[in-house]
């Protein structure tokens, strides 16, 4: 017990690995507010579509050869989210025909990219990487420490701000109208901030993980409260604790960040059904 306690301060000694616990958990926390909307409102489909055209935007950058790569990929994603929350209310496409339409052909265009116009001798290596996570969050410098804090600061002010808002157009959008709100933009707002927390995420755990990020936390307080508050805190809870357990667990045995996060998630949703289990029957 004591060796692995000195090994963990020997870890947090070292700039790079606070770089990465403070993005890990900053990233999961944001993921978990907004994935509560998602999951409520039935748009997991949205996040679960970016996250693959994040991966198409990423071999775009990787081609083109742009030193940072979120100006490409961050834009791209944005707009993506609004082509596909418009496609989605089209008559003739449905929400489900969208999102496979557009997240299956980004996945096809970023692999044919990186295949044809190869920067790297290991192209499965680095397609498999950015697709399942690796270990690039340790090599995080403090610009991108900043980067990530700030926006995830932008994130959870907004969601704070418009708390209120937010709730009503997840409930109710016929009754917010009614109100005047215009819930359209909202639904819109969300979508865009999703963008922002899908391309902040990709270097945690990469781009086909990253939905498991918005939906598990919020699918396991679900398991265990009943108010849309309680359903928000606990999911933000345990997006933190998963997060910090999966980053000290995969410093410490030396598996990939974004699977043992994701491992984490999995193992906190079962406790919670195996609560919510309990509880209904008592």
């Amino acid at each position: 017990m004591n060796k692995s306690l000195y090994s963990l301060s020997e870890y947090f000694s070292y700039d790079f690995v606070r770089y990465a616990f403070i993005v890990g958990i900053l990233v999961s926390l944001c993921a978990a507010l907004f994935g509560v909307v998602l999951v409520l409102k039935r748009f997991s489909f949205i996040g679960d579509g970016l996250s693959h055209v994040a991966f198409g935007a990423m071999a775009v950058a990787t081609v083109v050869g742009v030193t940072d790569n979120m100006l490409i990929v961050l834009p791209l994603t944005v707009v993506a989210a609004v082509l596909l929350l418009g496609v989605g209310k089209n008559a003739k496409i449905k929400g489900d025909a969208a999102v496979a339409m557009i997240s299956v052909g980004a996945l096809a265009i970023g692999y044919f990219l990186m295949s044809a116009f190869s920067t790297s001798a290991n192209v499965a290596g680095d397609v498999c990487s950015t697709l399942f996570g690796s270990f690039s969050i340790l090599t995080l410098s403090k610009t991108d420490l900043w980067v990530c804090l700030i926006m995830s600061v932008v994130v959870l002010a907004l969601f704070v701000l418009f708390y209120n808002r937010i709730f009503a157009v997840t409930f109710d959008e016929s009754f917010s109208r009614a109100v005047g709100l215009n819930a359209r933009l909202y639904n819109l707002f969300v979508a865009v901030v999703i963008a922002v927390i899908i391309v902040l995420a990709m270097n945690l755990v990469g781009s086909l993980l990253i939905s498991a990020l918005i939906i598990f936390p919020a699918l396991s307080a679900m398991r265990v409260c009943r108010s849309f508050r309680c359903v928000v805190v606990t999911s933000a809870i345990i997006a933190v604790v998963c997060a910090a357990v999966g980053i000290l667990a995969s410093m410490m045995f030396s598996t990939p960040v974004g699977p043992t996060v994701v491992c984490a998630d999995i193992v906190a949703f079962g406790a919670c059904c195996l609560v919510g289990a309990i509880t209904k029957r008592r």
